[in-house]
């Protein structure tokens, strides 16, 4: 199996160092950044398996180096951030982010992780050929990762994408927090749950809030709106 490419952008020389030590350790091959511009160069030139990311990075931010690798040549993120405000993370995940660890951070949590965005390109690379699904006027294509809601496309993160299409796998049944950790992010545990929490405000505000049911406590359904009396 080819060894797979993570680039770390850390600004902070020992963080970066002990990260990479660690990627290194697993078996990794590992690219260094520590700047913006740096970061998109290296992604443009390379091209990575995936991206562990700081937000704060001299040159322009983590946000936008996100926003513009994923423009360009779209590839999984990993970002670390040392902010906890439900709104800056929310940031991070519109911009392509696919997934977020709070500083301080554990590394072997980090090390699961990017295994689990890995585990999830290769999932997705396996999804080819299947047929789409339609729950409502939603329309879910597994094989080109692309999502309607009647004739208009909506645009997904990658792990929004993911979500949905686990939901929409079994349409109106509950998917509990720990099933979708395992399943999208490849590792259960209630430590993931505000990550989970995060991914379903960000999917709602794109295919409606009224699409997606919060049972608390549980987990998650994809809901087939009721149809109007009037159009019964």
């Amino acid at each position: 199996m080819t060894t797979r490419r993570i680039l770390i952008v850390e600004d902070d020389p020992l963080i970066n160092q002990a990260v990479s030590d660690r990627l290194q350790a697993e078996g990794y091959d590992v690219l260094r950044a520590f700047d913006g511009p740096s970061a998109v160069a290296l992604c443009a030139e390379d091209r990575p398996d995936a991206v562990v990311l700081d937000v704060m990075l001299p040159g322009f931010d983590g946000h936008e180096v996100c926003r513009r690798i994923q423009v360009e040549h779209p590839m999984p993120v990993l970002m670390l951030t040392a902010r906890t405000d439900e709104a800056d993370i929310l940031v991070g995940l519109g911009v392509g982010a696919d997934d977020y660890l709070t500083k301080p951070f554990r590394m072997r949590e980090l090390v699961a992780r990017v295994a689990a965005l890995l585990r999830r390109v290769d999932r997705a690379a396996q999804m080819h050929g299947r047929r789409a699904l339609a729950v409502g006027d939603l329309r879910v294509d597994g094989a080109a990762r692309r999502v309607w809601r009647g004739d208009e496309e909506v645009r997904l993160t990658p792990t929004e994408f993911d979500l949905l299409l686990c939901l929409a796998t079994a349409p109106g049944a509950v998917v509990t927090r720990d099933t979708l950790m395992a399943d999208i992010w490849g590792w259960p545990g209630a430590s993931g749950t505000r990550t989970v929490d995060s991914h379903v405000k960000g999917l709602r505000a794109k295919i409606g809030a009224d699409r997606i049911r919060t049972v608390h406590g549980v987990g998650y359904a994809l809901e087939t709106p009721t149809e109007p009396e009037s159009r019964r």
